[in-house]
């Protein structure tokens, strides 16, 4: 029996897997129960999973940690999916109608999944963002109800690598946990650190983690653009390490001296800072070193926002993750890309309550989860688990069934949603059997219509006319025989 209710998400990240669980309350707030972190760096790769039997133990081992916390079984997660690989591409659709034809909903949908059939060579759709529609010569966001002849759905499908996407959902099947549903991590995270006029008025969402930076634009409240940039925080350690120390020791410098930004006139040329007891460097060259990796990345994310964004972003950039915690971070912003409004967010916008460590620092690092937590929508708790040390007592998570959601058709899910692979398989395999029942109502009325066919053909035969008409005659002479 199920005495508990709380949802759980797992976020994979280049430096750490975390996972948490928190529980929903009436007023909106959430209250985080449990975290654990496992460090992930030595199977996880730009967010990419390289060692699935590593990161299945990993996983395995944060499930039975987060249960041993919260003393009950958990039957399934909600796990977010983001990487080097993801990236997103444009697309249009058309259709063309009787003139003065009412756009419905059904046509929508119809463009929707015309759209989400696209095939990419060695690339799945993972989500597909609606852009607008143009009906005729007007764009619209909402074309349900009006009247056209030409219709057209502009979309932006985010990608990922197939190989990237079937390791992902691999590593849950090997460690035997369900996934509830998967997230596009990037558009969780965005709905949980920005604010509605952001996204209205347009801005820049800069994710900076450890191996990779992920920049996501939105305008009009659409999301516009999404990239990942192979370039993080550690990037910025290996550069300082490269002064000829161990990379523990340059991280710890990164923290203590690292600035993003800093004014010629407030450089000291003759400043040495403390590697050890026995070693330093020069700051200037320490300063240099920190801001040439700095303006890289920040060259690069400038470079992914499209042109016509570019002089759109009223609400500005804003900045989050683990490595966004550099010192004056938003000035190096201002300075390289001449936009004034540079926000940095530590913390989510939805109310979170915790005795947790981990969420008290309000840092960035713990933003993509809470985001994924706030999204999960379904209990993951089981059963209680037993206190005794009886060996016999079933503590797993498949002793209560954790809730499941039937296939949908992709006009049917919501944005940022990505189908797991079990839904996958399971939508697939009801496509195939309704395609299976198709074409055996198909080729049973195609055999009906052969044997018709060939009715006709034998009925319009001569020879069988001929033959019909011997036979009334030869039955009309032995009518009249008996006449007689």
């Amino acid at each position: 029996m199920v005495s508990k209710e709380f949802v759980v998400a797992i976020e994979l990240g280049s430096s750490k897997i975390t996972g948490i669980a928190g529980k929903k309350n009436l007023d909106g707030s959430i209250h985080v129960l449990a975290v654990v972190r496992e460090d992930s760096s030595s199977f996880i790769r730009k967010g990419y999973v390289y060692n699935i039997d590593k990161t299945a133990q990993c996983l395995s081992s944060i499930i039975s940690k987060l249960e041993k916390t919260l003393k009950t079984s958990i039957t399934q997660v909600f796990v977010g999916v983001g990487g080097q690989s993801i990236r997103s591409v444009r697309n249009v659709i058309t259709k063309e109608l009787p003139a003065d034809t009412q756009v419905s909903q059904a046509m929508v949908s119809e463009l929707m999944d015309a759209n989400r059939s696209m095939k990419y060579p060695d690339q799945e759709i993972l989500d597909a963002a609606e852009q607008e529609y143009k009906v005729d010569t007007q764009y619209q966001l909402d074309p349900v109800g009006i009247q056209c002849s030409h219709i057209e759905g502009n979309f932006l499908n985010i990608l990922q690598r197939k190989t990237f996407f079937k390791n992902l959902n691999l590593c849950f099947e090997t460690a035997g946990i369900n996934v509830a549903e998967m997230y596009l991590a990037p558009l969780a995270l965005a709905d949980s650190v920005l604010t509605e006029a952001e996204k209205r008025s347009g801005c820049a969402l800069v994710d900076m983690g450890a191996d990779t930076t992920t920049v996501s634009v939105y305008f009009k409240n659409v999301l516009r653009h999404l990239a990942v940039i192979p370039l993080g925080g550690n990037h910025i350690t290996k550069d300082i390490a490269s002064l000829q120390m161990e990379e523990s020791d340059a991280e710890k410098m990164k923290l203590k001296y690292a600035s993003a930004f800093t004014d010629n006139n407030d450089i000291d040329n003759n400043l040495k800072l403390n590697i050890d007891a026995d070693h330093t460097v020069d700051s200037r060259t320490f300063i240099e070193i920190v801001e040439g990796r700095m303006e890289e990345i920040i060259a690069n994310v400038w470079c992914q926002i499209p042109d016509e964004y570019c002089d759109k972003l009223l609400g500005g950039i804003v900045i989050t993750g683990g490595a966004s915690n550099i010192r004056d971070i938003e000035k190096a912003f201002q300075n390289y890309t001449h936009v004034e409004k540079v926000r940095l967010a530590k913390f989510v916008t939805q109310t979170i309550t915790s005795v947790q460590p981990d969420l008290t620092l309000k840092d960035g690092s713990m933003n993509t989860v809470l985001g994924l937590l706030a999204k999960g929508d379904m209990n993951c708790a089981g059963q209680e688990m037993s206190s005794s040390n009886d060996l016999f007592a079933s503590n797993k998570p498949g002793d209560v069934a954790a809730e499941t959601r039937k296939p949908r058709q992709p006009s049917e899910l919501s944005a940022g949603v990505v189908r797991t692979a079990e839904e996958i398989r399971r939508a697939e395999d009801e496509a195939r059997a309704k395609k299976e029942e198709e074409d055996r109502i198909a080729r049973e009325k195609a055999e009906e219509e052969a044997r018709e066919a060939e009715r006709i053909r034998r009925e319009n035969n001569p020879f069988n006319k001929m033959g019909r008409k011997l036979k009334k005659f030869a039955m009309m002479m032995v009518a009249d025989d008996s006449e007689e």
